[in-house]
């Protein structure tokens, strides 16, 4: 899974109009032209520098979380020869940002900045019940690639059967136990 990401990002990058000739990088557009109406993404996004800088962090998270695939659960296992849910999310963001999102999946879900379905991005942290938590926090993953025009997303989680794996927010298992997501401000 993890080659096919970096196989997928190397696509994208390797299609864009700069790898194609089509742009000269060092050439600005004009600020009355519509290509330069066009690029200013800045009004969304913030300025491009700190959207590369996202973009970077984001992909060493994801490749932090993809390098544990398969690896063991164990009920209170912080990392990194075994996980438990919150301790998965917890090793990949201190390894990779060396900011402490919480312990527990509770303290991770009240510790960090809500966001809405609507809002989801990869690197953000999914909140789900477990059969112990009733209907309070029980499990926590991280996401992966959100389907905006579903509403459906995949994340990377410590399942208590299969150790560290993708999911997907359509199978049975967590459809109905979906709760929210957090945002981790870095």
């Amino acid at each position: 899974m993890k080659k096919l990401f970096i196989f997928a990002l190397m696509m994208m990058l390797s299609m864009s109009d700069l790898a194609l000739g089509k742009v000269n990088p060092d050439q600005a557009p004009d600020e009355n032209s519509e290509e330069a109406e066009i690029g200013n993404f800045d009004f969304i996004y913030g300025p491009q520098d700190n959207l590369n800088e996202a973009f970077e962090r984001t992909e060493m998270l994801m490749s932090e979380a993809f390098s544990h695939l398969g690896t063991r659960y164990r009920s209170g296992a912080k990392g990194p020869s075994a996980f438990d849910c919150s301790g998965f999310t917890s090793y990949v963001y201190k390894q990779q940002t060396d900011v402490f999102i919480g312990a527990s999946s509770r303290d991770q879900y009240a510790r960090n900045t809500p966001i809405t379905r609507d809002e989801l991005q990869c690197g953000d942290l999914v909140f789900f019940t477990s059969p112990r938590s009733g209907r309070g926090v029980g499990h926590v993953g991280i996401v992966v690639d959100v389907n905006p025009i579903s509403r459906t997303f995949t994340f990377i989680h410590a399942s208590t059967n299969d150790g560290i794996k993708i999911s997907n927010s359509t199978d049975s298992g967590y459809a109905k136990r979906y709760i929210g997501a957090r945002r981790v401000q870095l």
